[in-house]
């Protein structure tokens, strides 16, 4: 005799399988719960950056790091992670790409803050390139982190479809389970294609 399987269960199996399923960098900004994942961090040599984009007149206080989601004015911010990079020389690029053209450059400096920011008017959808670049003892240490301007197109992430899938699977399942009419209806469809 088959036993049914609870509602109660169904539901933490489907809990258990879609927190086991959903990318860890979908829970916390940019990355993961650990600040290694962010994908906002820029690593200078042995050191960190962190870049954050505003849309005040937009989207008040909501931060991008890959993907700014409108054309106009935007405020970069870049925050040295630690107090090392405030003795050193740094400078900072934003370049459109793929062509190379420079928005924005800020000579090499010190800055004791720890933070360097920046309004630019994007006026070009595409990619972008944000650059920081350690001058430290005569080497040069460059790293950057792409990011996209205008191109969000409201589309859904991969991680979002792939949830969406697991619950309408989990709940077909649940439905297969407890009602006696639709399990009829899938068992003749399986009938019918096989």
């Amino acid at each position: 005799m088959r036993k049914l399987i609870s509602l109660k269960e169904c539901l933490l199996a489907l809990g258990v399988l879609v927190f086991s399923v959903i990318p860890v960098s979908t829970w916390a900004h940019g990355g993961a719960s650990g600040v290694d994942l962010d994908a906002c961090r820029i690593p200078v040599g042995p050191h960190w950056v962190h870049f954050t984009a505003y849309q005040p007149q937009l989207t008040g206080t909501t931060e991008y790091c890959n993907s700014i989601p409108e054309l106009g004015s935007a405020t970069l911010v870049f925050d040295y992670e630690g107090k090392a990079l405030r003795n050193m020389t740094v400078e900072f690029e934003v370049t459109k790409e793929p062509q190379g053209t420079r928005l924005f450059y800020k000579e090499p400096s010190n800055y004791p803050t720890g933070t360097v920011n920046t309004t630019i008017n994007f006026t070009e959808p595409g990619d972008y390139l944000a650059h920081v670049t350690l001058v430290n003892e005569g080497q040069k240490v460059d790293a950057h982190v792409p990011f996209s301007v205008g191109t969000a197109s409201g589309a859904l992430s991969t991680s979002t479809y792939l949830v969406i899938a697991v619950i309408l699977i989990a709940v077909g399942y649940i439905l297969y389970l407890s009602n006696a009419s639709f399990k009829g209806a899938v068992d003749r469809m399986m009938k019918k294609s096989s």
